[in-house]
This record gives structure tokens, C-alpha cells and sequence, in this order.
């Protein structure tokens, strides 16, 4: 395992426990988590769902729960809940995702719990944020398409999701920056905050830009694929061997420079071309011209010739060429990291740096149940109280029966 926390972490000798699952409410608690807090993640008896995710969630669990710790136990038990309520006597955050209602029949409503512990942040990460929409049951794609980000993705007429799960993401994001807040904000009033970050409003953020280009410009943004560009090269080329590659050239600077790397002299020269706004009402024929001088290039050759000249391009990489990337290699983008079924693997971590430092990775994702005796420990369970609750299917198996 990792080393154990480091005292020069900002958030050190923070504890969070979490109620949390998918992957909103787990981002919040890994960025605390890689900022130093210890994070308790308090889990059913059979196991976080997206444990067992197929398919484009079967990395859910692996990437949004490092630097956590697994408490295995029935909170709908009387003697579950008593174990719970012992672990936030000494919290400073207590972390849920779960629809509206689940935390309330548990006793462990926002309101509840800060009026048992006054200096308790109680962050919730929902689909909505309090409203006429708040009762619906919302994911990332559900918000995706009715707040305009798929309608924007797409092309004319095929709404398309983002190929990531970015409000889900970026929500707990946002319910981190809020839990962060409160805790400088407790320093002043010594009281805890209630906190709420929501998947619309976080994807009402993302359309934004775009709603204020109709507040600025009086016409509706079209779908990304068929906007106007703001530059006049910002397109993805095909090229020789049946390779694409993206292409920018945003300034007039930069037009210069790449005329002069590709012996364009006679497209410099048009004064049709003299400036980026020329040259973005000139794309419908200059795109495909250039097209046609960059076919017999290898895209390598081509970016070679970019990076030269410290213009901006980039290869159409699939998310799985990333683990040999050498800018991530060589930066420690990613670090090694066990999955919990043993295997061994790499992760990218926080994309930030603190003093030059990259938060590092202290404890691999863990295996159900798998610190539940060591918590249960501190909290001042006997090995004797312990073996109870096991034997009343209060908490999981003993760790050694995990796999």
C-alpha cells in the first residue's frame, strides 16, 4: 500500500465520510482525498453497484474511489447507524449522492445531522438543484440532453453526448470547491455549511458560452459541428496513409508562419486571405484547398513541421493510447496503481501541481469491506463487539475472506 497520509497536504487531518456511489458523488471525494483528507467511504454489504459496472462504467469504481478507505456495513440497522453516528463525531464532511429521500430515512438528512454536530459540512450532490425539476431522477446524459450540450455536440439534427462523463465529473468537482469554501468559512463562524452541487446547473455552465453568444451577437449558436468557426484553420485534415490530423492556425502570425513552413507563398500572398476574418470567410474553399496540399504528407511529418514551427496541432489519439503517452510518462501524469481485484495498472491523476508536486496516489482503490476492522478499531470496538456485528450481519466478512 502507498504511504499513509503526509502531513504537509492542505487537507491532513480532514476526515470525510461518504455515502456515495456512480461517479459524482465519488469525484468530490477523491480530489479531497488526493488533497490529503481522509476519506471513509462507507459502503452497503454487497458493495458499491459500480463495483460491477460493464462496459463504459467498468472504470468507474477504480478511477473515482483512490485515497479512500471501505467500511462495509447495513446503516439500516440500528447498530449500523450507531457506528456511523461514531465516525462523524469526529468528521468535518459527510458526502451523498443518493436520490432525495434516502438520506432522510436513514436520520442522516443534512438538517439532522448538523444539528447533532454543528461544525458538520454536509455536501449532496444531486441531479437538480431545489425546483420545479428537482423530484425528476437525473444522469449525465439525461441533463446532457435537455440542457443543450448534446444538442451542441452533435450535427444538425443528431443530439450526441460528450464523450466522457463530464457534468457527473465536474459536478463533484463543484461539490469539492464548495465543501473547500465551507471549510474556510467554519474557521470564521465555527459551524458547517449544507452544500449542494447539481448535474444541470453544472451543465447549464458548460452551454453558457453559448448562450452568450445569442445575448451577444443576437443569433442562436448552431451545433458545434457546423458553427462558424472563430478561426480561419481549426479543422481535423486527412492526410497521407489514411491518418487525420487537427490543424489550427488562429492569428496572422501564425497564418505567416505556416505559409512560410509549407512553401504556401502564392495563399500569403491573396489578399483575400490577409487577415483571420478574411480567412474564415474564405473557409469553404480554403479548407478544402489545403486539403488537397497536405494529402501526401504523413501526419507525422506534418506535425513535425507544426511543433517546428510552436504552432498548435494535435494526433487523434484514443483514450487508450494515452497510458504511453510521453508527456504523461515523463511529467508523472500517472502513476501505478492496484485495482482491487489485484491486478496492476496505471492512473492519471489530479491534473494540478502544488508547490511543483503532483498529488500522489496513497492508497489504491480498495477491496469491499477492506478497512472496515481497522475503523471500527479506532472508534473503540473491542475484537469481541466486532465478531458481534459480524456475526449480526451488521458488517461484511472478516477482510481475509475478500478476494
Amino acid at each position: 500500500m502507498p504511504p499513509t497520509e503526509k502531513p504537509t497536504l492542505p487537507l491532513a487531518g480532514i476526515r470525510v465520510v461518504e455515502f456515495t456511489h456512480m461517479v459524482m458523488g465519488p469525484t468530490c471525494g477523491m480530489v479531497l482525498g488526493d488533497l490529503g483528507a481522509e476519506v471513509i467511504k462507507v459502503e452497503p454489504l454487497a458493495g458499491d453497484n459500480t463495483r460491477k459496472l460493464l462496459g463504459s462504467g467498468a472504470g468507474f469504481f477504480a478511477m473515482f474511489n483512490r485515497n479512500k478507505q471501505s467500511l462495509a456495513v447495513d446503516v439500516k440497522t440500528p447498530r449500523g447507524q450507531e457506528i456511523v453516528h461514531r465516525l462523524l463525531a469526529d468528521a468535518d464532511v459527510f458526502s451523498e449522492n443518493f436520490k432525495s429521500g434516502a438520506m432522510e430515512a436513514l436520520g442522516f438528512s443534512a438538517e439532522a445531522l448538523q444539528a447533532r454536530y454543528p461544525r458538520l459540512i454536509c455536501v449532496s450532490h444531486r441531479g437538480f438543484l431545489p425546483g420545479p425539476y428537482e423530484h425528476r431522477t437525473a444522469l449525465d446524459e439525461v441533463v446532457q440532453m435537455m440542457g443543450g450540450l448534446a444538442y451542441m455536440t452533435g450535427p444538425e439534427g443528431r443530439p450526441l453526448r460528450a464523450g466522457s462523463s463530464v457534468n457527473d465529473i465536474m459536478g463533484g468537482m463543484f461539490g469539492a470547491i464548495g465543501v473547500l469554501a465551507a471549510l474556510v468559512q467554519r474557521e470564521q463562524t465555527g459551524r458547517g455549511l449544507a452544500v449542494q452541487s447539481a448535474l444541470f446547473e453544472n451543465n447549464i455552465l458548460l452551454v453558457a458560452q453559448h448562450m452568450m453568444q445569442l445575448a451577444v451577437t443576437g443569433k442562436a449558436a448552431a451545433p458545434m459541428p457546423s458553427r462558424i468557426s472563430p478561426w480561419g484553420i481549426y479543422d481535423v485534415f486527412n492526410v497521407a496513409a489514411g491518418e487525420q490530423i487537427f490543424l489550427a492556425v488562429v492569428s496572422d502570425t501564425q497564418w505567416a508562419l505556416f505559409c512560410d513552413a509549407f512553401a504556401l507563398g502564392d495563399l500569403q500572398a491573396d489578399g483575400r486571405l490577409g487577415s483571420n476574418n478574411l480567412r474564415v470567410l474564405a473557409r469553404h474553399w480554403l479548407i478544402p484547398l489545403l486539403g488537397e496540399r497536405l494529402a501526401t504528407r504523413r501526419a507525422s511529418e506534418i506535425a513535425a513541421v507544426f511543433e517546428a514551427a510552436g504552432l498548435p496541432y494535435a494526433p487523434i489519439t484514443r483514450p487508450e493510447d494515452l497510458f504511453d503517452d510521453p508527456h504523461l510518462r515523463a511529467t508523472g501524469g500517472l502513476t501505478p496503481l492496484t485495482l482491487p481485484d489485484g491486478r496492476e495498472t496505471l492512473t492519471p491523476l489530479l491534473p494540478l501541481t502544488l508547490a511543483g508536486q503532483r498529488l500522489a496516489l496513497r492508497r489504491n482503490p480498495p477491496r469491499l469491506g477492506e478497512h472496515t476492522e481497522t475503523i471500527l478499531a479506532s472508534l473503540g470496538y473491542s475484537a469481541e463487539a466486532i465478531s458481534a456485528l459480524r456475526t449480526e450481519g451488521v458488517i461484511g466478512p472478516a477482510r481475509s475472506q475478500h478476494p
